[in-house]
């Protein structure tokens, strides 16, 4: 069975697009070299790779795992081309960090900050919602994961390298933004509108509901912070976010923080990636310089 890095570029890029014409797009090359590509390495391992259904590409079980076991080789291969890189005292290579979308708030200042030390690193970013994060990390297809909780039914490298506050937001002309201190007991009769289950916003939340022994009232239950925040500030019901959300920490366009007992909700953000795969160079240097940037009063400091 033979292959070239080439080909197993190109399938990974496949994989990760489900579609020939955007894997040759992400790959420079032209849509008839690619299937030209795809073919032979098709041809070489000896059983479809892959299947179109309603024009979108199905890898095969065995496409499954060639992805799998060409996604590792690459990785390592890059790992090496970096370790060079760095004895010749270069700064360069790719970069692959998965994000929940919650991150979005502040990682691309961090990341933009770590580009314009190293601009020949290339950064791609992923931001998904967690389970997407989670699947990715499953499949080992990045460098990093950040996320704030980890699923724990995995071995990973762990650091809690941020504070991430959750705090209780009303419409800004709502009473309880002027009230004093609120126990969480007068908001029973409240209607509360949530991320959805599975979040790491909603894992957290639900966990300390139960911990006080606070059965909310659910109206809505969302996939976005700025539907949470649109659907508040409409009155439809109060919430919780992560402070991050805020960009004006407090207030933002008719939603204000909430005087709430026991809030805001202690939570963390943790940089993770599988313990038994080691950080490329590039990617501990990232790190190094992410934990260094976290410390700024800006961004919440370190977690106590």
């Amino acid at each position: 069975m033979k292959a070239t890095f080439r080909q197993l570029r190109l399938f990974l890029a496949l994989a990760d697009t489900g579609s020939v014409t955007a894997a040759a797009r992400a790959q420079h090359v032209t849509q008839p070299t690619a299937s030209m590509q795809l073919r032979e390495l098709t041809e070489s391992v000896g059983l479809p790779l892959y299947q179109v259904v309603s024009r979108r590409v199905q890898l095969t079980d065995v496409g499954v795992e060639l992805a799998k076991t060409a996604r590792a080789m690459v990785s390592q291969w890059d790992a090496f081309e970096q370790s060079v890189d760095g004895m010749r005292g270069l700064k360069r290579g790719r970069l692959r960090v998965a994000v929940v979308s919650t991150a979005k708030y502040f990682m691309p200042r961090l990341i933009g900050a770590f580009c314009k030390r190293h601009p020949a690193v290339d950064v791609s970013i992923e931001i998904l919602n967690r389970d997407g994060v989670v699947a990715r990390l499953r499949d080992n297809m990045d460098d990093l994961y950040i996320m704030s909780m980890p699923p724990d039914d995995l071995v990973l490298e762990d650091v809690v390298f941020m504070a991430n506050p959750l705090v209780m937001v009303a419409g800004s002309t709502d009473p309880l933004v002027r009230r004093g201190r609120i126990s969480l007991s007068e908001l029973s009769g409240q209607r509360f509108i949530l991320r959805e289950g599975g979040s790491g916003t909603r894992m957290a939340v639900d966990q300390h509901f139960k911990r006080c022994r606070f059965r909310p009232q659910v109206r809505l239950e969302l996939g976005s912070n700025e539907a949470i925040k649109e659907a508040v500030a409409g009155g439809l019901g109060i919430g919780v976010l992560s402070r991050h959300a805020l960009h004006g920490r407090d207030r933002e366009h008719g939603v204000a923080v909430v005087d709430v007992a026991g809030f805001p909700i202690a939570s963390q953000w943790h940089l993770v990636h599988p313990a038994a795969r080691g950080l490329s160079p590039l990617a501990s240097a990232f790190k190094d310089d992410l934990l260094r940037q976290s410390m700024s009063p800006k961004l919440g400091g370190p977690v106590g």
